[in-house]
């Protein structure tokens, strides 16, 4: 039978979200964001999208889908969507157990265009090849820049799929549902829970912003110190450059030549 896919209202209780995240893999909570947010967000990432959007195209990414990775070194309005406090608060209800602190992993911007076709399903966190049990080693945020729907191509999720050790025991798993969200909503979901985007059957396309944070012990997906130099990291906040990587994991971990931390400071920083 299928599993019916968790939703909360924007005012929620972590704990209560947290208990059903670890139960179901996945859940959505609604209407988080304002439409401010969201214009600007877009605004900012949309010449990335027209300029860049099909350089990735592949039978895994499909060919009638736009992404852009590293939306922090040109959109700097999506820092407050990476930097939610509900979305590291899934962080550190998942990661923070197994780690000191965690990074961002990646944050892509897709844009779904009519005509596209399901992708395949799959799980994030087999770019690991390890599974811990009991461990997850990272965990995912898709946020709606519009409007989801089964006909525009809502995330599909298997709920439950995170429970198998087995990176191939989904003989059993149930059938994927969609992640049907009003704009400005987020799904969360955990790194081996198994997904897809949805086949856009409208006529309108569909643009999500996908965050992942991983393990701070982790080598982070996406490079981030090549895609978001120091120059430009020291835009950002002192939360932010910890999530991009600039300082050290631990005492030793990440250390940068004789230096204490690998801090970017921005120009609101103190110095000694």
């Amino acid at each position: 039978m299928t599993m019916e896919l968790p939703r909360f209202e924007s005012v929620v209780d972590d704990a209560k979200l947290i208990e059903a995240l670890r139960e179901a893999g996945a859940v959505v909570v609604e209407q988080v964001l304002d439409d401010d947010m969201i214009d600007r967000c877009v605004a900012e990432m949309r010449p990335e999208f027209d300029a860049c959007g099909r350089q990735t195209e592949n039978d895994f990414n499909g060919y009638t889908t736009l992404r852009i990775g590293s939306v922090l070194g040109y959109a700097p309005s999506t820092q407050h969507i990476i930097a939610h406090p509900l979305a590291l608060a899934m962080a550190d209800a998942f990661l923070l157990p197994h780690c000191l602190d965690y990074r961002i992993g990646s944050n892509t911007g897709i844009e779904i265009l009519p005509g596209e076709t399901d992708q395949v399903l799959h799980a994030d966190d087999t770019i690991y090849p390890v599974r811990i049990p009991g461990m997850q080693l990272q965990i995912n945020a898709m946020w709606s820049l519009c409007d989801f729907t089964v006909e525009n191509g809502a995330t599909r999720v298997v709920l439950g799929s995170h429970k198998p050790l087995d990176y191939d025991d989904h003989d059993e798993q149930s059938e994927p549902v969609q992640a049907v969200m009003p704009r400005g909503s987020v799904l969360f979901y955990l790194g081996n829970v198994l997904h897809g985007g949805g086949a856009n059957c409208s006529n309108a396309p569909r643009m999500g912003l996908i965050n992942t944070y991983s393990l701070g012990w982790l080598r982070q997906e996406v490079n981030q110190y090549l895609s978001v130099p120091p120059e430009k990291a020291r835009q950002y906040d002192d939360r932010v450059r910890r999530l991009l990587g600039y300082t050290k994991h631990g005492s030793s971990l990440g250390h940068c030549g004789y230096a204490d931390d690998v801090w970017v400071r921005s120009e609101h920083d103190h110095t000694s």
